[in-house]
């Protein structure tokens, strides 16, 4: 991209607005360039260096207007709440939430009259926007069970109408693997005839099967790694292993905008947890800095570990983590590297490998690779990959190994033909060209979105794409227009998201023809007219640009 102030070809970042320190000369050789503008040194990092390709990650404030108002409608929400509170005190309305019999109030409360007024005041007013059964196969298109509410969204009843091809834009399908035809399903129940459904038993005792040895081989042929361990659950992968790699005497750094499987991981963990800024390296050196310098608390002793925490993509933001510079921190504090990959695993790289393929690095600089089978592999469960000694480590000693029952075999089979598919062990090119697929659907919705005029989130290579809605009002509204246009979408608030950003998530896949998305943008569109949801005045803010928390800001010197 051709710099404004030095007139110099550079790689935008979403650090600063200028890049990377080493501009590549007009003739687009790799040779820096000298003469750089006084106005860009202020944006030179020093691994800068580290990028191979264009990284465009940008966010585009929130409109002081809207977050004024987005703050005033919660304010009214929050002040009726009290009011249908003290009616429901007084017996003029009915109470429908769960509460304590008579002679239970002499006891501590079972259930927490604050800590509910969210969910009882706010929540249930959209809460239909959740929880939508299906009744198909989650690809590209859905069926869903008609349901209507009679009390204001405290129950539901069923119509007995199925709701016909629905365009499914909320789905994990990156790949498009959740089908009900094709070799993925005919693997899976040539297995299932063969193996049963449950193997009713944990892997040290009686439920290892060559399955589970042939899928772990390929899963680390497929990372590029030394060994790798499979687990029946995606969720459990994280929050039972942490623990087993740090305790006491540890520290934790983590993301801000980790998921709760991470989160849960390392407050079981009992290591001590330090948050950064999401996204931000400033952030993360400077609390290895203190780490390295200061040590445990009172004593002063070093860290027995220091862990990093990131995701490959953040699900809730759309972004990509910054692994390049994670990599050069992690190097340069001598400290471990945790890579979740739940949401980038087959869906980011040339290959389908991830982020570590994305960005053309090597695999052995990550020292834990996580990801899970359960969205571009349409199955179920999680894997860890890294070392020989560190999944040797972990059969022993994590939860998940030792107490939860083995990977069901159809599931198994599953993952090992969509991951054959993806390498190309099938004898075809099916799984590269998904994969392509995938990138070429991402860029072209994200781009359409944004030329409609509608705040987008994240990175422009993310299939995980959020468009803000803001107001409370608008959560609700926004997941039923769709749906009455037959476009299944995921809404998202507070306290899933920070309180003035609620939006709708789009997960894009492979599966989904030019046709299906042209379809959902034009019914985007009229929804985004019809809510007034178009905010942007194409002013797009670099994500370090945001205002953070000084105790974690460290200013870059001229």
């Amino acid at each position: 991209i051709l710099c404004d102030e030095c007139g110099c070809f550079c790689i935008r970042r979403h650090t600063h607005g200028c890049g990377l320190s080493q501009r590549v000369s007009k003739d687009r050789s790799s040779k820096p360039v000298n003469k750089i503008s006084a106005a860009c040194i202020n944006h030179i990092v020093h691994n800068g260096g580290l990028y191979k390709r264009p990284f465009n990650e940008a966010f585009e404030e929130t409109p002081m207007l809207v977050a004024v108002l987005t703050y005033v409608g919660y304010g009214v929400l929050t002040l009726f709440g009290y009011l249908r509170d003290f009616m429901r005190q007084w017996k003029i309305e009915k109470c429908q939430n769960a509460t304590e019999r008579e002679e239970q109030k002499d006891f501590v409360p079972l259930y927490q009259d604050f800590e509910n007024f969210y969910n009882r005041n706010l929540y249930m007013r959209i809460r239909d926007s959740w929880n939508r059964p299906i009744c198909s196969v989650p690809g590209a298109k859905v069926d869903m069970m008609e349901r209507v509410s009679h009390d204001y969204n405290w129950t539901f009843t069923y119509t007995g109408r199925v709701i016909k091809d629905i365009i499914n834009m909320g789905s994990y399908n990156y790949l498009g693997f959740a089908q009900k035809t094709g070799a993925c399903q005919e693997a899976a129940a040539k297995v299932l005839s063969q193996y049963g459904a449950g193997v009713c038993s944990t892997r040290q005792e009686m439920g290892n099967l060559d399955k589970h040895e042939e899928l772990e081989k390929l899963v680390a042929r497929f990372l590029g790694v030394e060994s790798a361990m499979a687990y029946g659950m995606g969720f459990a992968t994280n929050s039972m292993n942490i623990p087993a790699l740090v305790g006491k005497g540890c520290l934790i750094l983590s993301d801000e905008l980790n998921h709760a499987s991470l989160v849960l991981g390392a407050r079981l963990s009992g290591a001590t947890i330090r948050i950064f800024k999401h996204n931000n390296m400033q952030s993360l050196e400077k609390l290895l800095k203190d780490a390295i310098v200061h040590g445990q608390p009172r004593t002063r002793r070093p860290w027995k570990k220091i862990l990093i925490l990131v995701e490959g993509i953040y699900s809730m933001e759309g972004s990509i983590v910054r692994l390049p510079e994670v990599i050069a921190l992690k190097k340069k504090y001598k400290s471990y590297l945790y890579l979740d990959e739940a949401h980038s695993i087959g869906a980011l790289g040339p290959s389908g490998r991830g982020v570590v393929d994305y960005f053309g690095l090597n695999p052995e600089d990550v020292d834990v690779m996580m990801g899970t089978f359960t969205k571009s592999f349409g199955a179920a469960g999680g894997y860890i990959g890294g070392k020989k000694e560190l999944i040797d480590y972990l059969r022993t000693y994590s939860h998940s190994a030792a107490y939860a029952t083995s990977m069901s075999p159809p599931v198994v089979e599953q993952i090992i033909t969509s991951v054959k598919c993806i390498m190309g062990e099938d004898g075809t090119t099916i799984g590269r060209a998904r994969v392509q697929q995938l990138a070429e659907n991402t860029r072209y919705f994200r781009r359409r979105l944004k030329e409609m005029g509608f705040i987008i989130y994240g990175n422009e290579d993310s299939p995980v794409v959020p468009l803000m809605l803001y107001m409370p009002a608008k959560i609700g509204a926004f997941g039923r227009e769709m749906l009455k246009r037959n476009i299944g979408v995921v809404v998202v608030g507070f306290p899933a998201t920070p309180i003035i950003e609620s939006r709708a998530r789009f997960c894009l896949s492979a599966a989904h023809t030019k046709e299906m998305l042209d379809t959902a943008l034009k019914e985007i569109n009229e929804v985004g007219d019809l809510l007034q949801l178009k905010y942007s005045r194409r002013r797009l803010v670099p994500l370090l640009d945001r205002p953070f928390d000084e105790t974690t800001y460290e200013e870059t010197e001229d």
